[in-house]
């Protein structure tokens, strides 16, 4: 494979010094672009779009032609892991994705298979590999998948939730289903997230989007002890060059320490916690990815120069830092918004690597 022509992304995730700070978004590949929404009308629906590689790719791809942005994340969804799972994954308009047929026994989860990430999600990994040959070694790819506990509160809710009672009545009542589920999970998006990597994934990221519903005790049992089991199964050298591994728990903030000691590279912060402090906390254990609110995307370019310029100053000196938005970027930010902000990630953080 040929060197890649900018992989500070890469580098700064194993905290090796880098030039500029090097910035990507969630969901940078997304609807807040006009060329998203004409390449989406194009697929028909949302899973369409994720299941044919060709477009997957145009999109993922679509963000770098507008923005400087140091790496390219895999068009796709938390949720195809357990639609491969049989569980009928579909799109209520408004509403969002719903499963036909929920886990709430032991006996559905006893059901449920262990994917094939070549077969069961052929489509993603064809998607991988056409993004990789189309980036022609411009930045690093970044695969990904749901942490366990997050994917298996769809599964076992049917779709979103704003309370997560079905699960935790199943956390509570009967744990020994739900550890059953979260392992099988944990094997699942292993063998999902090593097939990405071999198929040219530089680096990946787990999202635990809900671990911040659950108790300091409880986020330990049911949503790191499985993230720790996938930390250890994944492939940790690829193509000659290590895969750096970054954890995000939405809402995590006060369970830095434990999530560093996972041996992951990297922690996303959401915008709750400042960086500065999680710094100090973590030490140089990891490198942070993060944090700006991503409704800061709303302000003014100036205002958001500021914004950017308090978050680089809260970090400090040196490496290790990824600069990214706390959580995805809103549908109705400007682009010329993000283009503000990705201009002022890199010439204001020219000073903080000198």
């Amino acid at each position: 494979m040929p060197d890649l022509k900018n992989d500070r992304y890469l580098r700064a995730l194993l905290s090796q010094p880098v030039d500029v700070t090097p910035v990507w978004m969630m969901r940078q590949a997304g609807r807040y672009l006009p060329e998203y929404k004409t390449t989406r009308a194009q697929a028909g629906d949302f899973m369409s779009l994720c299941r044919n590689p060709e477009l997957a790719c145009e999109v993922t791809l679509q963000p770098l032609r507008r923005y400087a942005l140091d790496a390219a994340i895999l068009f796709s969804d938390i949720l195809t892991v357990p639609d491969a799972m049989g569980l009928g994954l579909y799109f209520e308009t408004g509403e969002g994705p719903r499963f036909t047929h929920p886990v709430r026994t032991a006996a559905d989860v006893a059901r449920l298979p262990v994917p094939d990430p070549e077969q069961d999600l052929g489509y993603v990994m064809d998607a991988v590999r056409t993004i990789r040959r189309e980036l022609a070694s411009a930045v690093p790819l970044i695969g990904f998948s749901g942490s366990p506990w997050t994917l298996a509160t769809y599964m076992v809710e049917g779709g979103s939730s704003k309370a997560f009672t079905v699960i935790k009545k199943m956390l509570f009542a009967e744990s020994q289903t739900l550890h059953l589920l979260l392992d099988k999970l944990a094997d699942s998006v292993i063998l999902y997230l090593n097939a990405q990597i071999k198929a040219g994934a530089q680096s990946v990221m787990i999202f635990d989007t809900w671990g911040g519903a659950l108790s300091g005790r409880d986020y330990r049992e049911f949503s790191l002890h499985y993230m720790h089991k996938i930390v250890d199964g994944l492939l940790r050298e690829h193509e000659g060059r290590r895969v750096p591994v970054t954890l995000f728990t939405k809402g995590g903030g006060q369970w830095l320490e434990a999530m560093a000691a996972t041996g992951c590279d990297a922690l996303g912060l959401d915008w709750t916690t400042d960086i500065g402090e999680a710094r100090t906390r973590v030490g140089d254990k990891v490198a942070l990815q993060g944090n700006m609110d991503p409704s800061m995307l709303y302000a003014s370019p100036a205002r958001i120069e500021q914004e950017v310029e308090t978050i680089l100053t809260a970090f400090g000196q040196g490496n290790g830092h990824v600069f990214n938005l706390g959580h995805g970027i809103h549908q109705d930010v400007p682009p010329e918004h993000a283009g503000a902000f990705v201009d002022a990630v890199h010439r204001l953080s020219l000073p903080f690597h000198q």
